[in-house]
């Protein structure tokens, strides 16, 4: 429902002031009253109005003044204004146009005069309102740094600011845009569309009433980095507009990259300091403890042990520090430090498994790897691999799981698939599991609060490089499999 129309009523005489209140007298209008000129200005001033009703003859400040007095005021200048008179000359009224006036009417009144040229000015203004919003609108959205994209029911594009042009590299104008282009499709061009659970039902939800904005799942557009161009992150959130025009339906793209990259980097150095330094920096601590507190009841075989212990966790402990600054002063995990080939794999590999005293791993495949290397760090390999096989354990029944690592070469990427004997998900859990909402990770643990396996920044790691993931119950289980897919290095594809 509409508001009321406040309408300022500015007369010094009572009777006129009530023969107008009883002439416009609905519950479409709110009236104001004012018995002066001065009155008038500070009523207007406070209701901004939508509709002035002058009077013209009064004493002291006449209609004449306040009107040009309201057109001085910058919140005021616009507002209609109707000048109330008995005088019918064209003096007066060219007196009242240079003043500002919008309309006149004489007395006595006509009622479905008056009232019909009330609601003429009232629409008028309505209207000129909409088109000022409108102005406002159009500025804002041609200016802003988001891409804004309406879409009808087929999902086709109907308009796009600038912005939203230059990310979906559409032509420059408006109107030459295709009238047949869907937004979807022609989006899958350009980008990776993350999560793929979530994009599957992209149209589906497109045709649906307005969905609970807390439930709504939220929709990436990847742009994968390459060996010359860094990876663009694009947040794509749908607008539900009031009304059932589905011209509507607007869809927002926002830059996230810097967001989502600071979230990971923030993920990965927690991750490399918690694994990195806690088992050399433990066994340094107990080495000593021993040393200081004992060594005079120790034999020099002993203390040559345990001081030897001391110098190779040491040692071990400043090769990791010296990998972490190297991450810091890197500008990304995923393209910094040494490249990722079949050797530092299985190394890898084979230093997690120690580090997380599993018992049993099983590599196999490595030798089809060949001489490539992963579109993915060394450190962001080492940081995924000890983040999945760490969860394979802390879930597991008995906190000793046998892990199966299989390696396969394809054109140009290579599938990394690691399974476990642990536990088993339900299709609701596995759904969830599958979908990583970045935004409920607070503490930058890796595990987000109901998934319980941490594979949010596996997966943002994943799809920078245009890679991807999938998770599954291991058949025949029980236990669970994650597939990474990684792509090769173009520079040296085909090696």
């Amino acid at each position: 429902m509409n508001r009321p129309s406040t309408i300022l009523i500015v007369d010094d005489d009572l009777s006129g002031r009530e023969t107008l209140e009883a002439l416009l007298m609905s519950p479409g209008y709110q009236l104001a009253f004012a018995h002066d000129g001065p009155s008038a200005l500070e009523q207007a001033g406070q209701l901004l109005p939508d509709l002035i009703l002058l009077d013209v003859m009064m004493p002291g400040m006449d209609g004449f003044e306040v009107c040009r007095r309201l057109r001085q005021d910058p919140r005021l200048a616009e507002v209609p204004i109707i000048m109330v008179t008995a005088l019918d000359d064209r003096e007066s009224r060219l007196q009242g146009i240079q003043s500002g006036a919008d309309d006149f009417i004489s007395k006595p009144f006509n009622r479905a005069e008056l009232r019909s040229r009330v609601q003429t000015i009232l629409r008028l203004n309505r209207y000129r309102h909409l088109l000022t919003e409108r102005a406002r609108f159009e500025w804002v959205v041609e200016h802003t740094e988001d891409g804004y994209v309406i879409v009808d029911e087929h999902d086709r594009i109907r308009y796009a600011n600038p912005q939203a042009r230059l990310y979906l590299s559409l032509p420059p104008h408006p109107a030459e845009i295709p009238g047949d282009v869907s937004f979807l499709a022609h989006a899958q061009k350009q980008y990776h569309c993350e999560p793929q659970q979530a994009w599957e039902t992209w149209l589906q939800n497109l045709n649906e009433a307005p969905p609970n904005p807390d439930a709504c799942p939220l929709y990436y557009l990847v742009r994968p980095e390459t060996p010359t161009t860094p990876v663009l992150w694009l947040r794509v959130d749908r607008i539900d507009m009031p009304g059932n025009a589905w011209s509507n339906r607007l869809v927002r793209l926002r830059d996230v990259t810097e967001k989502m990259t600071r979230k990971r980097q923030m993920w990965t150095f927690h991750a490399l300091i918690s694994h990195k330094l806690n088992t050399p920096l433990t066994s340094l601590i107990n080495s000593l403890y021993l040393l200081a507190g004992g060594a005079e009841n120790l034999s020099p075989e002993e203390v040559r042990e345990f001081s030897s212990i001391a110098f190779q966790s040491a040692q071990r402990l400043r090769k990791h520090l010296e990998d972490i600054r190297a991450y810091v002063r890197a500008p990304d995990l995923t393209r910094s430090g040494e490249a990722c080939d079949a050797y530092c794999f299985e190394h890898m590999l084979a230093q997690v498994q120690e580090e997380l005293e599993l018992e049993t791993i099983h590599l196999s495949g490595q030798e089809h790897f060949g001489s490539v290397h992963l579109m993915l760090s060394k450190q962001a390999v080492e940081v995924m691999l000890h983040q999945i096989l760490e969860n394979a354990k802390k879930f597991h029944p008995s906190q000793s799981p046998a892990i199966e690592v299989s390696i396969t070469r394809r054109a140009d990427e290579v599938s990394i698939v690691i399974s476990d004997d642990g536990i088993t998900l339900s299709p609701d859990q596995l759904a969830e599991v599958g979908t990583p909402y970045y935004q409920a990770e607070k503490l930058f643990s890796g595990e987000v609060k109901g998934m319980g396996l941490g594979l949010a920044m596996v997966a943002s790691l994943l799809w920078s490089v245009g890679g991807h993931y999938h998770i599954a119950n291991r058949d025949p289980g029980p236990g669970l499999t994650i597939e990474m897919v990684v792509p090769l290095m173009k520079a040296v594809e085909g090696q």
